[in-house]
């Protein structure tokens, strides 16, 4: 676990409230090393959320650099950015965002496809990824015929099936009944292999446990928990 497959220098957020500037981080330095898994834990309003959006490209650093693969991601134009992120990344969201007129099959194929992988080679991938997450008999199912930890174990093969350097999850657990939840950890738990690297953002102390290294979010810096 040498090598960084995520690194951020300096990075900092400043959001405008109305005539005020609101700085939520400030000069964050963190590297995740490839196979390495992290939570990110912090009090309400602590910019966790902020954090993971810039790490995963989804918005952009007021100042500083993340830097993903080797490239500096948050320098890059919209479309290069959205390009090296489905490459590069996976995500998995606390309410796991599957598009509801896709079956778990479909879903999963999706961000294959439109990294170029041609539809059969997709849905075979997608097919063992769902297998391997335990729902070989729900791939023709579609999000409102399948239970929460089902959504999400779908949620987390979209997310592998690209086979990221990273991947990065908010609060995968926060709306799983205790059951579920367990079921999630041990999948994790079961997926990390020696190239996937994991964020996990959590209030969850259970959850940041079962990570390598647990990280809290004060003052717009990662301190060591």
């Amino acid at each position: 676990m040498s090598e960084s497959v995520l690194r951020c220098r300096g990075l900092g957020k400043t959001f405008a409230d109305g005539n005020a500037a609101v700085q939520v981080l400030n000069g964050l330095e963190f590297d995740l090393k490839a196979g390495e898994r992290v939570a990110i834990v912090g009090s309400s309003g602590s910019g966790k959320s902020t954090l993971l959006n810039l790490l995963g490209g989804l918005d952009v650093p007021s100042e500083g650099q993340v830097i993903v693969a080797g490239e500096a991601f948050s320098a890059m134009s919209d479309d290069a950015r959205s390009r090296w992120r489905n490459q590069h990344l996976g995500f998995v969201f606390q309410f796991h965002h599957l598009l509801p007129e896709f079956t778990a099959l479909e879903g999963v194929a999706m961000p294959a496809r439109i990294a170029g992988m041609d539809a059969t080679s997709a849905m075979q991938s997608a097919e063992q990824l769902l297998t391997r997450v335990g729902l070989s008999h729900r791939l023709h199912h579609r999000p409102a015929a399948l239970s929460g930890g089902e959504r999400q174990r779908v949620a987390i093969a979209r997310a592998l099936i690209n086979a990221p350097n990273c991947v990065l999850m908010d609060e995968p657990t926060g709306n799983l009944d205790p059951e579920s939840a367990a079921q999630i950890l041990a999948l994790i738990d079961d997926l990390t292999e020696a190239e996937t690297a994991f964020v996990i953002v959590t209030h969850d102390m259970s959850v940041a446990g079962h990570m390598d290294r647990t990280l809290t979010l004060r003052d717009g810096k990662l301190h060591l928990s």
